[in-house]
């Protein structure tokens, strides 16, 4: 067995390393809901599927679940404002974002550099986070703006895409 890992250690550790934001979104029985989430990735080309890992403690995630789909939005760079809004966790941040619903029903955020509309394929016990995986069933991008992303603790944007 290998040493045992501080946690502080650990979180700085893996803050060296870049991740996008997105938003995860579906739209329950009381209207739409949504998550950030940094932990999101591609799974599978054939068939076409990807990931991210909600903690178990997420009261947004069984309301998701339930729906059996979800859209998740690639933040714009300029998009940093909808993080507060959605992590603050005070009043509905649906009341100031704009929004249309994808072909599943969930929120598409306008603005978002891209979007991935999927069905939940699987819900995998992950330590203290869920794996959940989502076949895609729609997919749109814009050419317009640069990600959002996430490292050691500040907001960036990613130059040269093209």
């Amino acid at each position: 067995m290998g040493e045992t890992i501080d946690g502080d250690r650990y979180r700085k550790v893996l803050g060296r390393y870049p991740t996008g934001v997105t938003l995860v979104t579906a739209t329950g029985e009381d209207g739409p809901v949504g998550m950030i989430i940094g932990s999101f990735v591609s799974v599978s080309l054939e068939p076409p599927l990807v990931g991210f890992l909600p903690a178990k403690g997420s009261q947004t995630w069984p309301l998701i679940e339930a729906t059996g789909v979800f859209c998740v939005n690639v933040l714009a760079d300029n998009q940093q404002g909808l993080v507060d809004l959605f992590v603050g966790k005070e009043g509905d941040p649906w009341a100031s974002v704009s929004f249309r619903l994808a072909d599943s029903g969930s929120p598409i955020v306008e603005g978002a550099v891209a979007t991935i509309d999927c069905s939940i394929d699987q819900v995998v016990e992950a330590g203290d986070h869920w794996f959940v995986t989502g076949e895609v069933t729609g997919v749109e991008c814009s050419d317009e703006g640069s990600p959002l992303v996430f490292l050691g603790g500040i907001y960036g944007r990613f130059e040269g895409l093209r």
